[in-house]
């Protein structure tokens, strides 16, 4: 049956989300899904309300029934539950105390242990000790991670990815024991969220979508960013200008200026010793 509630729902989350209309099929299938992938938000307050360890064990298993690359299912999920362990990850990122605030915190991981051991179970070698053995562990990882979003958020509950656990990955390593050859990806709050949460504005879909061949060439990448920019503006301004003091105050401070700040400044040098450290051989 069609549902042109729906439809319009998805229109106007995208409009909002890209600046752009795009027309949407009351008839189609699966708009209950789109809806809620259109208009996804951030949340950063939640509710002094438990989730209940069936409902998390059933979202872990919904997550790990996502694709993985070769079936070699190289995605894990680590549950915080230990009060010692939340508060010292915690204290190393006092700028977000969403993350204390959230009822359960998870940190996804990227799992190369297993598959070189099993080779060793199995009497056989592993010449594929190598970049790509990284890349595929993280990979499948991050895809654990999207799917147990995606499932979380359609059971009402709100999320927030923690990627900034990377730059204490070695603590983090510690704490959670985590064994040679998985290294932590994201942390990510989970709970039942207090508000609405924030739609994020996007980069256009024609900056990031491409027929046949990659097209972003600097006048192109210019114009793109500029309307980027004044369009986030209008509808989710920054609230303050990143290291002034360093930087100045820009008259009209954007996403891309914002961006340039941000990544003027070293961060993780030390991530490609520490994935080393863990075992993996990134050549």
């Amino acid at each position: 049956m069609a549902d042109p509630t729906l439809a319009d729902q998805i229109e106007q989350a995208l409009e909002a989300r890209f600046g752009e209309r795009l027309a949407v099929d009351p008839g189609l299938a699966g708009l209950d899904t789109l809806a809620r992938l259109a208009a996804r938000r951030v949340h950063r307050r939640f509710l002094a309300r438990p989730i209940e360890p069936a409902l998390l064990r059933l979202l872990c298993a919904c997550a790990l029934s996502s694709p993985s690359k070769s079936d070699l299912q190289q995605g894990d999920i680590v549950l915080v539950a230990d009060p010692d362990k939340r508060r010292a990850i915690f204290a190393r990122i006092p700028d977000m105390p969403w993350m204390d605030q959230a009822p359960v915190f998870l940190v996804f991981c990227g799992n190369g242990n297993r598959l070189p051991r099993i080779s060793a179970l199995r009497g056989k070698p592993f010449p594929n000790d190598h970049l790509d053995a990284f890349f595929n562990a993280v990979v499948d990882g991050a895809i654990v991670m999207e799917a147990f979003i995606a499932g979380a958020e359609a059971v009402g509950l709100g999320c927030c990815p923690i990627s900034v656990i990377r730059d204490h990955a070695a603590l983090v390593a510690e704490l959670l024991d985590l064994p040679a050859r998985v290294v932590p990806i994201a942390g990510l709050c989970v709970g039942w969220p207090d508000g609405p949460g924030r739609l994020s504005p996007r980069l256009a879909i024609d900056a990031r979508v491409h027929v046949d061949r990659y097209e972003d060439g600097d006048a192109a990448l210019t114009a793109r960013l500029d309307e980027y920019d004044r369009r986030r503006q209008a509808s989710a301004p920054f609230a303050r200008q990143r290291k002034p003091e360093k930087w100045g105050d820009a008259a009209f401070y954007g996403w891309s200026e914002d961006k340039a700040r941000q990544y003027a400044e070293p961060q993780r040098t030390d991530f490609g010793a520490f994935v080393r450290a863990r075992g993996f051989k990134l050549d």
